[in-house]
């Protein structure tokens, strides 16, 4: 009977443990490498503040230019709706009243959501406080200035070529003498954007890279640094996956730090450019107020060093880890 109840007790030993315990095992093993990585940071904090600001800087550059062109874009949109109009010149023998039958003609069509008339006058007494050319108009000794119509097209009506293609259609009337859309300025400025737009892409790969060997470098000091101990670990038994994990979360530790310090640069600059944006908007008529990444974006730049840490502290570890070997 003893015998029996030592053999199961031999074999209830033997018997490999669950799931539950193995995953419990690995959160702890996790757990105890991310907080000891981090320790070891923070025992040295000239080095790993210096690590954070150089990493910050690298994505403090990327994403203030993205703020940039974000807000920039931002405002031509606005900019982009207050220029979609068409301005009518008409003949110089229209009259007032001819415009206005026009402009009530042009009221009913599809594609024009509303139509101001200017008369001849109302342009004369306009360009005079514009000018300031008092002396010279009252020389001419007649009003040499056509009336105009003001002409809105819809909002659907689309971008910017929809809207010449109307003007050019508009110019064909027997009463208009030109039809302008100052559309071309526009054009060019959202040309520029998306250039922008493609440089900061560029940037920011290149400032990726440099972010990897940043940490790369750093990481492989470490693991030279702490050569003996990971050759008493091999000896032991311990595995590379075992090995690399804290390094692993030395690199990810370092990539946060370093979107952290990013976070800090990007806010501060757009602290310190508000006031001075808010002030041109204003002369402007405008109340544009400059905004900042928002919670996507903060999780994008949090999402992206962390992971270029990881990146960075993979590479170092593979690389010399395999260097080293217990005698």
């Amino acid at each position: 009977m003893s015998a029996k109840m030592a053999r199961g007790q031999n074999s209830a030993r033997r018997q490999p443990p669950g799931w539950r315990d193995r995953l419990r095992g690995y959160v702890l093993q996790h757990r105890s490498h991310c907080r000891d990585s981090l320790r070891r940071l923070l025992a040295e904090p000239m080095a790993t503040l210096m690590i954070w600001s150089m990493v910050g800087i690298a994505l403090a550059l990327p994403s203030g230019l993205y703020l940039l062109l974000d807000n920039l874009k931002q405002v031509s949109e606005g900019w982009s709706e207050g220029s979609r109009r068409i301005t009518l010149y008409l003949k110089i023998e229209q009259s007032d009243e001819m415009a206005r039958l026009l402009g009530e003609r042009l009221g009913r069509d599809a594609e024009i959501a509303a139509v101001k008339g200017i008369g001849r006058e109302a342009a004369l007494l306009e360009f005079r406080q514009r000018s300031k050319l008092d002396d010279v108009i009252d020389a001419l000794g007649s009003n040499p200035l056509p009336p105009l119509l003001l002409i809105t097209p819809r909002a659907d009506s689309g971008g910017i070529e929809p809207l010449r293609a109307l003007a050019r259609r508009l110019a064909t009337l027997p009463e208009v003498e030109q039809a302008q859309v100052d559309t071309e300025w526009l054009a060019r400025l959202l040309a520029l954007i998306e250039l922008g737009q493609r440089a900061v892409l560029a940037l920011t790969l290149l400032l990726a890279v440099a972010v990897l060997l940043i940490v790369a470098t750093t990481l492989r000091l470490t693991i030279t640094n702490r050569r003996r101990e990971i050759e008493v670990i091999k000896l032991v038994g311990g595995t590379a996956a075992f090995i690399r994990r804290p390094f692993l979360y030395t690199g990810l530790w370092y990539g946060l730090g370093g979107g952290m310090a990013a976070l800090l640069l990007t806010g501060a600059l757009l602290l310190w450019l508000r006031a001075p944006v808010q002030e041109l908007a204003a002369l402007y008529q405008s109340s544009f107020t400059p905004v900042g990444l928002g919670m996507h974006g903060t999780t994008i730049l949090l999402l992206g060093s962390a992971l270029l840490g990881v990146a960075g502290a993979w590479i170092a570890a593979e690389r010399q880890l395999r260097s080293i070997e217990p005698d």
